[in-house]
């Protein structure tokens, strides 16, 4: 619902938040892209529809920017949504958590493993996606892969945390883990480990039978962290240490960093955005 951000998201999908000039959900769509998915499915509710309109097209605006001669916002506004990628959407009734948000795009996925992002969680690499370096460890192993990353214990209590072993079938063995165990924001002293899971998956489609038998757990919710701890007694799942750099955009401070470090990076406001940060730096 994102309340942390109230009232900015009173109305709008906390999904659409722009860093810069591009919502959180479009980051989102193409690092599933970047990774070879052509079905996007996205979980939604009667209070984001913004989200179904921004993948849409807008026929209007597409027509008044071509009549402008605007040809470069043109393609801006139609590669929203690469040629060959579909969107697909699945409403979640009520707010009934992450596992139920899953298991109601069951129909559609049918028998077949697939990927979760939470785009809460903007991932930055270098060259590879986030994603599609966990489909690549996925196409080798075949199995449930968690994104993990190391956070302070103190904020155990914010994440679903792993208890993970060395993983020898793997030549990157510091970056791959075998999932031994998983428990849904312990206590600090309670931590299996200070490996959280931060907002990435590759699932197999075992996932959807257990969490439907899946009862509510943390917050009241069906918690995907459940589900997962109940296919370890079946299926191996393992946590991949991704490369690259997480922003919480869940959070208004890890929201800010996003956008000051993407805005920084911007083909057309780096400059000047640098030198208003160096112009600012000395009365702070």
């Amino acid at each position: 619902m994102g309340t942390r951000f109230l009232p900015a998201t009173k109305a709008n999908p906390k999904e659409m938040l722009p860093i810069v000039d591009k919502p959180l959900i479009q980051y989102a769509a193409e690092e599933a892209i970047a990774a070879g998915m052509t079905e996007l499915i996205f979980v939604t509710s009667s209070s984001k529809r913004a989200i179904e309109d921004h993948f849409d097209k807008n026929y209007e605006m597409e027509t008044e920017l071509e009549k402008r001669g605007k040809h470069a916002l043109l393609s801006i506004v139609r590669d929203v949504v690469p040629a060959g990628v579909s969107c697909i959407y699945v409403r979640q009734p009520e707010a009934l958590g992450l596992g139920h948000a899953v298991l109601c795009a069951k129909s559609v996925v049918g028998n077949e493993s697939f990927a979760v992002i939470l785009a809460d969680d903007l991932i930055d690499s270098d060259s590879v996606s986030c994603l599609a370096q966990m489909a690549a460890v996925y196409e080798n192993h075949g199995c449930s892969i968690l994104g993990v990353e190391e956070v302070p214990l103190a904020e155990t209590d914010k994440y679903g945390m792993v208890k993970a072993t060395s993983f020898a079938g793997h030549a990157g063995a510091t970056l791959l883990s075998k999932v031994d165990s998983i428990v849904e924001k312990p206590r600090p002293e309670a931590a299996p480990s200070n490996l959280a899971v931060v907002g990435r998956y590759i699932l197999t489609p075992r996932i959807f039978e257990l969490l439907e038998h899946t009862g509510r757990g943390a917050g009241g919710e069906i918690q995907l962290t459940d589900a997962i701890a109940r296919l370890l007694l079946e299926q191996p799942v393992l946590a991949y240490r991704f490369l690259g750099k997480r922003y919480d955009c869940g959070d208004k401070l890890g929201y800010l960093q996003a956008t000051v470090e993407h805005a920084l990076r911007h083909p057309q406001l780096k400059d000047e955005f640098r030198e208003y940060l160096r112009a600012i730096l000395p009365s702070l």
